[in-house]
């Protein structure tokens, strides 16, 4: 995955002294996902596999694991469930896989970079982060909320559908589907806060309200500015107890104009601020824990400048999420140097003068 090289380069060049987390680790581990099967269509189906190599960013330097893409397997023969659902043993394959890797690097001791791939992968992210720290809280930045069941969804691709099937209040409303015997609901509807939401089906704003889901949408971020929605993001998930992050960010949570290449892109989406304060305020939590960056897709873009600002944008959300910031991210300084005592008197200055 073309986005490893960059990032891994970024990482490692910041200071250690950007990087004074909580957790006792300060190690990213980088799981490439080039799940592509969860979302079909315009999208296309190898679109989310490639990456372009953004140029070599100002870094932050910690140990880095890379430890490379996953080998998913498209199962032959992988029928629609209900004559809708596309895919099914596919992503459920590819979803246990990446819970495995997941999970292993976080119990090592690594917060985990999940680059993709579609969004359903956040089945196998969420999941194997969930094995190691079962109290984590989520925050899903997205323009979509991906909640709809495979019995509400429109489209039948499961990039719509993960959170659905992670969430304990809708375990009786989600079928069985082929290649998802293994996956087990690990979140309550507590434990999730959405940002940036302006392209939600009828079905997930029932979800949503019925089951007391807390959601920022671009209108709540404009009436209350982005400050109050982190505070409030914070409170929902960490106001009673300091528990692991697990940040999931859709590329599409941006405004088009700022990440063009993308396959579900809606109009009125976050500005690079909004975005990189979002970014800065959980990485100053210090219980940032597990990252997905997903749905960057070079096969949309309409120029090769439009799929670089789109991989920039998302390394730098990855960055800040680590410790860059608007101010530079610095090394340690200790004070400012005084001039030395210079080697003439006064007196021997003006007669050279």
């Amino acid at each position: 995955m073309a986005l490893h090289r960059p990032l891994a380069r970024l990482l490692r060049a910041q200071p250690d002294a950007a990087l004074q987390l909580r957790r006792r680790a300060h190690s990213v581990a980088l799981v490439g996902a080039p799940l592509s099967r969860g979302q079909v269509g315009i999208a296309g189906d190898a679109g989310c596999r490639g990456r372009p190599a953004p140029p070599p960013r100002r870094g932050l330097r910690c140990q880095v694991h890379d430890f490379g893409d996953l080998n998913f397997t498209q199962v032959p023969n992988d029928e629609l469930y209900n004559n809708l659902v596309l895919y099914p043993r596919s992503v459920g394959l590819a979803s246990q896989m990446l819970a495995d890797a997941v999970s292993r690097a976080v119990a090592a001791g690594h917060r985990c970079v999940t680059l993709g791939g579609d969004h359903s992968l956040a089945l196998g992210s969420v999941s194997g982060h969930a094995r190691q720290c079962p109290h984590l809280g989520v925050i899903w930045v997205d323009a979509h909320a991906d909640i709809n069941t495979p019995l509400t969804t429109q489209s039948g691709s499961l990039h719509g559908q993960p959170l659905s099937f992670l969430l304990r209040e809708l375990r009786d409303k989600v079928p069985q589907l082929p290649g998802f015997s293994w996956l087990k609901p690990c979140l309550s509807a507590s434990d999730i806060v959405y940002i940036g939401l302006r392209d939600v089906d009828p079905a997930e704003y029932y979800i949503l309200k019925n089951f007391d889901i807390q959601y920022f949408s671009m209108r709540d971020i404009d009436r209350l500015g982005i400050q109050k929605v982190m505070e409030r993001t914070f409170e929902q998930l960490m106001g009673r107890r300091q528990r692991p992050i697990h940040l999931s960010f859709d590329i599409d949570a941006f405004d088009p104009s700022l990440a063009p290449a993308t396959g579900t892109p809606v109009l009125g989406g976050l500005t690079y601020r909004e975005g990189m304060y979002i970014t800065e305020e959980i990485h100053n939590t210090g219980m940032l824990s597990a990252v997905d960056m997903v749905e960057v897709n070079p096969l949309l873009g309409a120029s090769q400048e439009a799929v670089k600002a789109t991989a920039r944008l998302a390394v730098d959300v990855i960055a800040t999420c680590f410790g860059q910031t608007r101010e530079g991210a610095h090394i340690a300084f200790e004070g400012l140097p005084t001039p030395s005592s210079p080697d003439e008197s006064d007196s021997e200055e003006q007669v050279r003068i």
